[in-house]
């Protein structure tokens, strides 16, 4: 195929496997030592592809480097094993993944959300392949140390990418073919891992990406089910003990999920402070807490506002500041403090968005400008105004609405990553990519 007719073609999957397979490898190699060149590639790489890559050029990353990293000792493996919820679904994923994965020529690997390998499974020709390029337990497959590949990049783009051949950043894995995707706590969104199928490159199949997609999806589940289950353990230990408290009490899991409430509105979740304790305790949503512990949970006991000296729903007075951190490439958070207390949350991708927006904006953003700074579309207010309810559920005492603002009494600081083209790397969203590019 000549340059002049890729020209105006699209690279995708698809079409890598239609072609031969040799032609497709030949095709990847000089798209990426044009595009590592400084040059126009005869097709431009996948858009995942090219944002991972520049990525790598920021890093100062050797693409000539090779893929050994330190492996965890063992001690320090098992307790990452013992402490991780993916541990509860690894038959599930053995059962799913790990069959299919032998008998295609290919291996299934577990990672936690920093990229060290806990588990592998498959093929035991590409186990020992595996080895070679140190895609074994305990090594490190994030995009820092390894460049771009599925688990990296998945990790750093929070959602499911598929890697073939030259692709990868760093040469040594051109033989390779990988397929990762997340895997999320659904308990509170937190991302726990990635799930991935790698194997010579001879054994790519576009298809491989949904597979892993999906099982991902059935490890959810079966956490999502198992943490139901819990809730009614707790409901059933907190239900007699809420008949017998005076005033206003609500019974949640460690991840402030109701199990059973007295006096108060019905809730989904009560956030709770990574540092939560028995004692009294400050929240945004209730006010000033008397906490107790229960099995699997907590008792939270609203105080009055003659008790406690504040009001049970503090308003904007009560918080003086609030910080939004996105310094770090996955996982980002707010924290409210004033003179009730202070208190922090993690932030889903979404929610970082809208909240990075509207620090920025603080006169405000009605429902239709936030929906073309997050999504390029203004028709989408409805899943805006979905999205805004649930932050400000945790966040009333500090967000407005009509338009959509924080309150004019409130302090908020920004904390941004240290190269701005690295703010909320899996966002699409056009305010954050003009961000990127110090357009703000």
């Amino acid at each position: 195929m000549k340059n002049t007719q890729l020209n105006n073609t699209r690279l995708d999957m698809n079409r890598l496997a239609a072609m031969d397979a040799a032609q497709a490898t030949r095709l990847l190699h000089q798209v990426r030592e044009e595009t590592l060149a400084g040059r126009t590639p005869p097709i431009a790489p996948r858009p995942v592809i090219d944002a991972s890559w520049q990525r790598m050029f920021r890093l100062g990353l050797d693409p000539d480097q090779g893929t050994s990293s330190v492996l965890l000792q063992r001690d320090e493996l098992e307790q990452r094993r013992r402490t991780t919820v993916l541990g509860e679904v690894m038959r599930t994923l053995s059962t799913m993944l790990a069959g299919i994965a032998d008998a295609s020529m290919q291996i299934m690997v577990v990672t936690d959300e920093q990229g060290r390998v806990l588990w592998r499974e498959g093929n035991l020709s590409v186990l020992r392949q595996a080895n070679g390029i140190c895609l074994e337990e305990g090594a490190a497959w994030s995009e820092h140390t390894t460049g771009t590949n599925a688990v990296g990049t998945a990790l750093a783009m929070r959602r499911a990418v598929q890697v073939h051949s030259a692709e990868h950043y760093v040469q040594t894995l051109h033989s390779w073919t990988c397929a990762a995707a997340p895997v999320h706590d659904p308990r509170d969104q937190r991302l726990l891992g990635i799930v991935d199928v790698s194997g010579p490159a001879s054994s790519f199949h576009p298809s491989t990406l949904a597979l892993v997609g999906s099982v991902a999806q059935l490890a959810e589940a079966e956490m999502r089910d198992r943490h139901l289950r819990s809730i009614e353990r707790l409901r059933s230990v907190a239900a007699p003990i809420l008949c017998r408290v005076g005033g206003r009490a609500v019974a949640v899991d460690a991840h402030g999920w109701t199990a059973a409430v007295t006096g108060l509105a019905p809730v989904d979740r009560i956030a709770l402070p990574k540092s939560f304790r028995a004692g009294r305790v400050w929240l945004p949503s209730l006010g000033m807490c008397a906490v107790e512990p229960l099995p699997g949970g907590w008792l939270l006991r609203v105080e009055d506002e003659n008790r406690s000296g504040v009001s049970s729903l503090p308003g904007a007075e009560a918080v003086s500041r609030v910080v939004l951190d996105l310094s770090r490439p996955r996982r980002w958070s707010v924290a409210v403090s004033g003179a009730a207390g202070s208190w922090s949350q993690e932030l889903s991708p979404r929610h970082a968005e809208l909240l990075y927006v509207l620090a920025l904006h603080r006169d405000g953003r009605t429902a239709a400008e936030l929906a073309e700074d997050v999504f390029g579309d203004r028709t989408r207010t409805v899943t805006v105004r979905a999205e805004m309810s649930r932050i400000r559920r945790n966040l009333a005492s500090v967000l407005a609405h009509r338009p959509y603002r924080f309150s004019e009494e409130v302090g908020v600081e920004i904390v941004g990553p240290a190269d701005p083209a690295d703010l909320l790397p899996h966002s699409t969203a056009p305010a954050v990519r003009s961000a990127r590019l110090g357009r703000a």
